[in-house]
């Protein structure tokens, strides 16, 4: 693979800079995984767990021996009873907040899914336009990303929160060849 173009946003502050990246380790792993068919994506409702009553796509946490792929696709599969079809690699996100606690999120896409989404005790499914995603429900390093993945752009991008207000961050839009 060959970068052949880097576009670099960068909006910190001292303290996002004063992350030492390249020593960067998460605590944790985990994925989320978009549906997106006939100009709708496939949203839920979180119901507990880190982003309770937030609005963001399926996933979770990589259990041992899992894949990102795989713990995307099981994650959907639990958490609103459908089975994602075309599943194809986004982008990384690396989260570091002020407590401690870091993840690194893989972030997947697809094409279509089979089933009707339905609500589970984590998470109550949502279909919506693509023009009305509610980023204002969500975390606030979407609205930093989430373009990139509709428009099929890999991305790798880094955070720095102390709850849920976001600190700091840089995102790397990347053209990658294969």
């Amino acid at each position: 693979m060959s970068l052949t173009e880097r576009t670099t946003h960068d909006h910190s502050d001292d303290r996002f800079r004063a992350v030492d990246w390249s020593l960067w380790t998460p605590k944790e792993r985990a994925t989320l995984l978009f549906v997106i068919r006939d100009g709708q994506i496939l949203l839920i409702e979180k119901q507990r767990g880190l982003g309770a009553g937030k609005i963001n796509g399926p996933g979770g946490r990589i259990e041992a021996g899992e894949t990102p792929e795989q713990c995307a696709i099981r994650e959907v599969r639990e958490e609103v009873r459908v089975n994602p079809h075309a599943v194809e690699y986004s982008g990384e996100l690396s989260f570091q907040f002020v407590d401690d606690f870091s993840m690194h999120v893989t972030v997947f896409r697809a094409a279509d899914c089979s089933g009707a989404p339905r609500p589970t005790a984590e998470a109550i499914p949502l279909w919506v336009p693509l023009d009305e995603i509610p980023l204002d429900r969500m975390w606030a390093d979407d609205r930093t990303w989430i373009h990139l993945m509709l428009d099929r752009r890999k991305f790798q991008g880094r955070y720095l929160f102390d709850g849920d207000a976001m600190l700091g961050y840089e995102v790397q839009a990347l053209n990658v060849e294969g």
